[in-house]
């Protein structure tokens, strides 16, 4: 039973560091936003609902500046006022905003948040294990290359979802009849941003390359136009 304690210890920490921050994160979501209320948007969330079959959808505008859009552990939907600010000053249109939040309709639909709390107590485990293995053949080394193989891990596994939400949302615009012209055209203005930024911008963390993601979308347009 000894021999396994370092395993179940990083299985508890890992659950428990998980409900600690989904917990945090519903509390700072909660107080610092409101639900959105432009007509325009309201009017293409109508779509998408009736494309959906389902009474609404909901979508919250997070007071932060970073231009981003996130589906909560709870299930909620959320722009960041950066990326309204955006829509409002005709930088995009109520189409490009609405495929962002198809996008993240598409981590919900899917299940990706819930089963975050799987992955990371998984990453924390394998992350015990490697360090264990490593740290006795290789022992200044070890725990460093451990933490990059589990991070290289985390980030295939965030691209993955990234891919599936993708689709999830180009199918919810294309049946909702807003069209993948909007999906693509948001990207790419996130590339001009991203180059014009010089760093690595919010919506860019973890996530799979921008031209890959443009790539794939018309890809499954080619496919669903045949």
């Amino acid at each position: 039973m000894l021999r396994y304690s370092p395993i179940l210890l990083a299985v508890l920490i890992g659950w428990l560091t998980y409900l600690f921050s989904a917990r945090k994160t519903r509390r700072d979501l909660a107080a610092n936003s409101s639900e959105l209320k432009d007509k325009k948007l309201l009017g293409l969330l109508r779509q998408m609902a009736r494309a959906l079959d389902i009474p609404a959808v909901r979508v919250y505008v997070y007071e932060i500046a970073p231009i981003n859009g996130l589906a909560s552990p709870d299930g909620k939907i959320f722009i960041t006022r950066g990326l309204l600010d955006k829509y409002r000053s005709g930088e995009i249109s109520a189409a490009e905003l609405a495929s962002v939040i198809a996008h993240e309709m598409g981590h919900i639909a899917l299940g990706h948040s819930s089963r975050r709390l799987i992955d990371f107590t998984g990453q924390n485990v394998m992350r015990a294990m490697l360090m264990g293995v490593f740290g006795r053949y290789l022992p200044i080394v070890g725990g460093y290359l451990a933490n990059f193989l589990i991070t290289l891990l985390a980030a295939s596994l965030s691209r993955k979802d990234e891919y599936e939400a993708d689709a999830y949302g180009a199918a919810l615009l294309l049946k909702s009849g807003i069209g993948l012209s909007a999906q693509i055209g948001m990207f790419r203005k996130l590339q001009i941003w991203s180059a014009k930024q010089g760093g690595t911008p919010a919506w860019l963390m973890s996530h799979p390359d921008t031209k890959l993601r443009i790539a794939a979308i018309e890809k499954l347009k080619a496919g669903w136009e045949v």
